[in-house]
């Protein structure tokens, strides 16, 4: 049972709930936003939120080969 009360309009977000940002690159590396777009976009327009999120897929190359972890034996 569905009840009116508990439907929401979210925004539309490309968080994976991977939230660490990255300290070189500065990107969060579960989306690949910035500190300032992730503070900002609940109050973006929805065109700005689609561009951002047009331009994330050229981000991830960005984080690659960067992601700090233990060495491995």
């Amino acid at each position: 049972m569905m009840d009116e009360i508990w439907k929401r309009n979210e925004i539309d977000s490309p968080c994976v709930k991977i939230c660490v940002v990255h300290p070189e690159a500065r990107l969060c590396i579960g989306c690949h936003r910035t500190i300032d777009e992730i503070a900002q976009w609940s109050k973006m327009s929805d065109e700005d939120r689609a561009r951002v999120k047009a331009e994330l897929p050229a981000r991830a190359p960005q984080l690659r080969g960067k992601r700090r972890g233990r060495k491995r034996d």
